[in-house]
């Protein structure tokens, strides 16, 4: 037989553990902590690991058309430099009225290649280039050899008709500090789905 005291407490503890509202404060509160967990975790990777970009514009095309979207690589600079042929987002480095935040651009000449547009067509290190991503010979005007400094790339669009890229022979070469990141994928539309 149980005493006075031992049946008050069992009362009192059925009483308080099965207090009405309770249950959803509790799921609430976990909801929510799993919510800024799972935000943080995205901010983090969206800071330093991948970012997803929408192409705006033609100076990519034939390789890239306006309105697809990339899944960009920011952590693959953080281990190795640019290489040629890479396509990157970058800050827009120039200024005035139709500056965009950012372009997405193909490397053409990494630091010391000496790049020069002869006769309408690429040469980088005195070799002409087979530009196998390109469906025209380049159609704005040709430049002399010019020297990549240190610690800056030579950018141009895919794009190669006349006026149809702001690129490095518009703003000169780009600081490494100014490129976002490399497109590794195209990911939209389905029927695009690529590598870069």
């Amino acid at each position: 037989m149980r005493s006075r005291k031992h049946r008050y407490r069992s009362v009192t503890h059925r009483r308080t553990g099965s207090l009405p509202g309770r249950g959803w404060v509790r799921d609430l509160r976990d909801w929510l902590v799993t919510a800024a967990i799972v935000f943080a975790l995205m901010s983090l990777l969206n800071i330093f690991v991948f970012n997803v970009s929408t192409v705006i514009g033609q100076s990519m095309q034939p390789t890239l058309f306006e309105g697809e979207k990339l899944i960009i690589s920011k952590i693959s600079l953080t281990f190795a430099s640019p290489r040629r042929s890479d396509v990157v987002v970058l800050h827009d480095p120039s200024t005035g009225p139709d500056r965009k935040e950012y372009l997405v651009k193909r490397i053409i000449g990494i630091p010391g290649d000496r790049i020069e547009v002869r006769n309408h067509k690429l040469y980088v290190n005195g070799k002409l280039i087979a530009e196998s991503y390109v469906d025209t010979e380049i159609q704005d005007p040709d430049f002399a050899e010019l020297t990549v400094k240190q610690g800056t790339y030579f950018v141009m669009g895919d794009n190669r008709h006349a006026g149809a890229s702001k690129d490095s022979r518009y703003f000169g070469a780009v600081p490494q500090n100014r490129i976002v990141g490399k497109a590794a994928y195209i990911w939209w539309p389905l029927s695009k789905v690529n590598a870069l």
